[in-house]
């Protein structure tokens, strides 16, 4: 120890930073203090070692920590309260003048910093900015309990710092930080009616959970916050999920005693580190001024109020008469003190009367009963141009709403350390000047806009479909165009309405409500003698109550709560009354507002927007998006359609069909969508043929338009009907496995209606004769004897047996020409990968149909006409002398296994069109094995193998050693 005093004392700093350096606490009581200049040397009296003080107790499944003395210890009160790894700072200062105003300046700023999660901001200067919606909400959370337990006259300035310095993700830290606040003031010297509690309930599968998780919160059908002092009711802020009154009050009750756990730590810690209140200022009206005003000016202002003919303005304009009168009074009599709370006191005299108006006569400011509401007016679809629209009135209260329909990627990011990161709804208030009849200056985010804004939106969200039904961004603006009085809950009908104009699935009307309190309270005792619950109170009487109690939900319960009061506290049972006569009123509002409008509007009007969500591959996305998202610029400048890109997600959004339309085609044309059977596209004739054209669409495709699909009146030629460029609408009718698109355009239009049979029914006639018949294609076919019955078409209108004639070869030979006096040679030996010989003046297969012919195993082709053929034995070829010999057989007797003489009519390129005589035609394919040279007219002995499935038989020649 010696040798530690000799470094303290031989070190040149001053004595307070060696010690420091050692390690020694330093001394404060709200002070620096030296250290003795000896270690033996006691303390001298009057200071003391400061040490941190902790208390720590259980809520919920939590262990909550209060300590103070370790940090902030500057600040008129600090604590820092903890739970599991989240910590928050709390400090309070008071400015040591009184304001000059008549009303407490409290501030209350809370402040989520991202170093407590280990994060820089994403910012230009990485620093946080101006305040958040969700830090001026956290503001607003703490300062509606705390307010009203300043003692009345106390307008000395306070700011109340609430920082969050560690979050672990799991709680919110909101409630921690209003219970520190509270503990912060128990510290300070300010003179406060607390402390308070605060806590938060929620309800998972119908149990309630205290001090819930975030994670659980978003499983949870109730987020309830409840503040009290140990036998009152201070706050209560509620969002759910529709829940009956009944679970409401049940909830309420079960959360005061959870609360009132926060008390008792606080007081503990208050004995052993706080400060004594010190004697402050208060500014309290004289009970010699307030006689002589209420003589000068209560029967006057009575008279004001009992007449329920004046209005908002009216009323107004006689009491500013009154208060003149009143200051001509005073001033004649030179009484200044008077002078400067003189309009407290005219206020005060006014609260007096109106109060016990209410109380004794049951009859208020308008002249309406206590649980009487304001005429009604709903209107919506009021603004045409925009999505949806409503405008609602209640007395003179009027609110404007209108709905916009955005893209996903228009949700808006929360760079919050807690809660969501994005939202999808919104709700943003606006309470302009001209709504009282003011002059005023309209700035930034207003805390009192931004908190009436949230407690709207919280009680529409509540019946919105969830994302995977709705996958717009929906925001509503809520103007309010006159204010007399509950202009949040007149947002929410107004926005309900809205809503429902826009076409957005709702599950109900959500309507909203304030209701009032006024009371009668023993001054000795302060005990509520009396009270009169006050519905749809005006902005008057909010003023004069004691209670703003706004409520809002649909028919079936609650979704959202805000209660703010002005004495210190109310009791949980007029809380719990005011419910029933909140859901009373709010099925009266329904009742207008239902009749309206009470289903979602179609959205078929030119401003109604579209969205749609498109599924492609990543590739395909970049593709579309182009060399630094030019591709995607110009689509959207050429379509007015936006574009949002997410891992292989393509979400179009347009203002009306025509726009959508429009992105789609262009989008269609780039990359395509995935072909469906029975999907309606566009496309382009890119070339005609005469069975039929062919039609690019859909990112670069192509799909065959037979002649037979142009209408359903018969069609002589495609090319009076079609031409090369025109840009056409169609329907898929079929896919294969081969790739192969069959398009049609009569399937989009209507079907003629049938002709009605005239005379007796027809008896089928057996034919022995082979009948040609045309099928959807146009081609000349050969069909067996059968049964004449009505034609039974299949999903491509071919007869279900089909011998394929001579016609059918010769027009699809059109397309793939070959001089027929040129002689193929079946080459001997041949590898597997080369391809058959042909002579110089033969021309060569084309590059589609080479494509065709490698996508076939090896042992199947595709002949010249379309159809697959089974790869032959080598057969010999024979003489001309002996097909002469050879009888032609019938298409009757025509059987797997038959041997004949046939000729060879035609040489393709990859095989033979055989005349097995009756004119039917039968195919034979070249074999690449050995070189052997055929000519028109040249007999082969042949043997029928197979049928192909549209009825073409399969030929093979017939060996020699078999003869």
């Amino acid at each position: 120890m010696s040798l530690i005093v000799s470094r303290a004392r031989s070190t040149p700093l001053p004595n307070l930073l060696a010690w420091r350096a050692l390690g020694f606490r330093t001394i404060c009581s709200g002070r620096l203090g030296l250290a003795p200049s000896s270690p033996y040397t006691p303390a001298p009296a009057g200071t003391k070692i400061l040490e941190s003080f902790k208390e720590e107790f259980e809520v919920g499944s939590g262990v909550i920590t209060l300590e103070t003395g370790k940090i902030a210890r500057f600040a008129n009160g600090s604590v820092v309260l903890g739970m599991d790894e989240t910590k928050v700072l709390s400090t309070v200062t008071c400015a040591k003048s009184k304001s000059p105003g008549d009303f407490l300046p409290l501030t209350v700023d809370y402040q989520e910093k991202l170093y407590a999660q280990g994060l820089i901001p994403n910012t230009y200067m990485r620093r946080e900015g101006a305040p958040m919606e969700r830090e001026l909400l956290c503001g607003r959370l703490i300062d509606r309990p705390i307010r009203p337990l300043f003692p009345s006259g106390f307008y000395h300035e306070v700011q109340i710092m609430a920082s969050v310095l560690s979050l672990d993700g799991k709680q919110d830290p909101d409630i921690l930080a209003a219970n520190a606040a509270s503990a912060a003031l128990m510290l300070s010297d300010v003179p406060w009616g607390g402390p308070i509690g605060v806590i938060r309930l929620g309800r998972i599968d119908g149990q309630i959970v205290v001090n819930p998780t975030m994670d659980e919160l978003s499983s949870s059908d109730l987020s309830l916050i409840y503040a009290c002092t140990r036998d009152k009711t201070m706050m209560i802020d509620v969002q759910a999920r529709e829940i009956t009154e009944k679970d409401l009050a049940a909830a309420l009750r079960l959360a005061h005693p959870e609360a009132v756990k926060y008390i008792d730590p606080q007081i503990r810690l208050a004995a052993k580190a706080g400060k004594q209140k010190k004697e402050y200022k208060l500014s309290m009206l004289s009970e010699k001024t307030l006689e002589k005003v209420a003589d000068l000016a209560a029967t006057r202002i009575e008279s004001i109020f009992t007449d329920p003919s004046k209005g908002k303005f009216e009323r107004g304009e006689a009491l500013d008469d009154i208060g003149k009168d009143v200051i001509k009074v005073f001033e004649d009599e030179g009484d200044q003190e008077s002078l400067s709370i003189l309009p407290k006191a005219v206020d005060t005299v006014r609260k007096k009367v109106v109060r016990s108006r209410m109380i004794s006569d049951g009859f208020r400011v308008d002249g309406r009963h206590l649980d009487e509401v304001r005429p009604i007016s709903c209107e919506s679809h009021h603004l045409p141009a925009t999505h949806g629209s409503a405008l609602f009135s209640r007395g003179d209260t009027q609110v404007l709403c209108a709905v916009t329909l955005g893209a996903p990627g228009d949700a808006q990011n929360l760079d919050s350390i807690a809660g969501p990161p994005k939202k999808r709804f919104m709700l943003h208030y606006s309470f302009p000047p001209f709504c009282t009849n003011e002059v005023g200056k309209k700035g930034g985010l207003n805390r009192r806009e931004v908190g009436h804004g949230t407690l709207a939106e919280k009680a529409l969200l509540a019946v919105m479909p969830p994302e995977e039904d709705f996958p717009y961004t929906v925001r509503i603006n809520s103007e309010v165009m006159a204010s007399d009085g509950s202009t949040s809950m007149a947002s929410v009908c107004g926005g309900s309405m809205a809503l429902m104009d826009a076409g957005i699935p709702l599950r109900a009307h959500v309507a909203g409500v304030s209701v009032g309190l006024v009371t009668d309270v023993d001054p000795s005792s302060g005990e509520i003698k009396d009270y009169r619950i006050v519905t749809d109170i005006l902005g008057l009487e909010d003023h004069l109550g004691d209670m703003d109690f706004k409520i809002a939900g649909t028919r079936s319960g609650v979704t959202a709560i805000q209660l703010d009061i002005k004495p210190a506290g109310i009791p949980l049972d007029i809380v719990c009354e005011s419910l029933e006569n909140a859901r009373e009123a709010r099925l009266q509002i329904l009742d207008h507002m239902e009749r309206e409008i009470n289903s979602p509007r179609a959205q078929d009007g030119t401003y109604s927007p579209r969205l749609a969500t498109l599924k492609y591959t990543n590739d395909a996305l970049r593709s579309l998006i182009g060399p630094m998202a030019a591709l995607k610029r110009k689509i959207e400048e050429e379509t007015g359609a936006r574009l949002y890109f997410d891992d292989g997600t393509l979400t179009i959004v347009a203002k009306n069909q025509a726009v959508m339309d429009k992105a789609q085609e262009k989008v269609d044309f780039i990359i395509g969508r995935e072909i469906v059977v029975g999907g309606v596209y566009k496309g382009t004739v890119t070339s005609i043929k005469e069975y039929g054209a062919f039609v690019e669409f859909n990112g670069g495709q192509q799909g065959l338009l037979h002649m037979s699909e142009l209408s359903y009146e018969p069609v002589s030629k495609v090319s009076d009907v079609l031409h090369i460029g025109k840009y056409i609408t169609m329907m898929c009718i079929d896919t294969d496995v081969r790739g192969n698109i069959k398009l049609s355009l009569k399937a989009l239009l209507p079907k003629p209606e049938p002709k009605s049979a005239s005379g007796p029914e027809k008896v089928p006639v057996v034919k022995e004769t082979v009948s040609v018949e045309t099928s959807s294609f146009g081609e000349t076919v050969a069909s067996l004897p059968s049964v004449v019955e009505p034609p039974q078409k299949s999903k491509l209108a071919v007869p279900a047996v089909v011998i394929r004639t001579a016609v059918e070869c010769d027009e699809l030979e059109k397309s793939y020409p070959v001089d027929k006096n040129t002689k193929p040679k079946r080459t001997a030996a041949l590898k597997p990968d080369r391809k058959l010989k042909s002579t110089a003046s033969k021309q060569t297969v084309t590059q589609k149909e080479e494509e065709v012919f490698k996508s076939i195993g090896p042992e199947e082709t595709v002949t010249s006409c379309g159809e697959t053929l089974k790869k032959p034995p080598r057969k010999k070829k024979q003489s001309g002398d002996e097909a002469g010999e050879s009888a032609s057989v019938s298409a009757r007797k025509l059987k797997i296994g038959t041997e004949m003489t046939a000729k060879v009519h035609q040489v393709r390129t990859h095989g033979l069109v055989l005349d097995l005589g009756g004119g039917i035609r039968g195919m034979y394919k070249f074999e690449g094995d050995e070189e052997t040279e055929f000519e028109i007219g040249d007999a082969l002995q042949v043997k029928c193998t197979s049928f192909t499935t549209k009825g073409i038989p399969v030929m093979a020649l017939v060996d020699d050693e078999e003869l």
